[in-house]
């Protein structure tokens, strides 16, 4: 993809997707002022082409962009995962993970992915770790987020599953139901 084709006919629209996308996310997930949501995505799915093939930063800055504007509209950590090559780590905030292990990489358009890049350079205190439990999160073109979502994730099937020409999962997460058959469970918890 060329700048030509990221007009901003195209800007537009892929701002429009992702900030429907976060906000039907918080939304659906209940999520408050100091959640956690991740977001995995593939910048190449998006553009219509394979996961980890072609990589597009400017798609990455419009996307990033977008719903990273809807997260701090509601107090809402982002974290973004990069890609395999970087075992899906993390870039958040460091005041969202305080205590946290801290790993030492900065992500790179093809090592890490051009979305966890964009976090990385647009986020205030950025810092990269190897896990998380979040809240709930959005997946972006098949980059499997369920290894940084708290126990139990509930699927989400969202109004809004598109960004570009890539699928978009999402999930919420919930308490375990623990006690049995005697158990009476808080509604507002489901």
């Amino acid at each position: 993809m060329t700048e030509d084709v990221l007009n901003e006919e195209y800007r537009a629209e892929l701002t429009a997707q992702a900030t429907a996308v976060m906000e039907e996310l918080i939304e659906r997930a209940k999520l408050v002022k100091g959640n956690i949501a991740v977001v995995g995505c593939s910048t190449s799915e998006i553009v219509g082409s394979k996961i980890g093939t072609d990589s597009q930063p400017e798609v990455a800055k419009v996307v990033f962009e977008a719903i990273w504007n809807v997260a701090k509209a509601h107090g809402v950590y982002l974290a973004a995962q990069c890609c395999e090559h970087l075992n899906r780590a993390i870039i958040i905030e460091r005041a969202a993970v305080p205590g946290a292990d801290i790993v030492n990489v900065v992500p790179q358009p093809k090592a890490g992915g051009s979305f966890a890049t964009q976090a990385y350079h647009h986020f205030s205190d950025p810092v990269a770790v190897e896990e998380i439990r979040a809240d709930g999160g959005i997946d972006i073109g098949f980059t499997l987020i369920g290894m940084h979502l708290k126990k139990v994730a509930v699927p989400l099937r969202l109004a809004n599953n598109r960004i570009g020409e890539a699928t978009v999962l999402a999930a919420r997460v919930r308490p375990k139901f623990i006690g049995g058959a005697r158990a009476v469970y808080d509604e507002n918890l489901l």
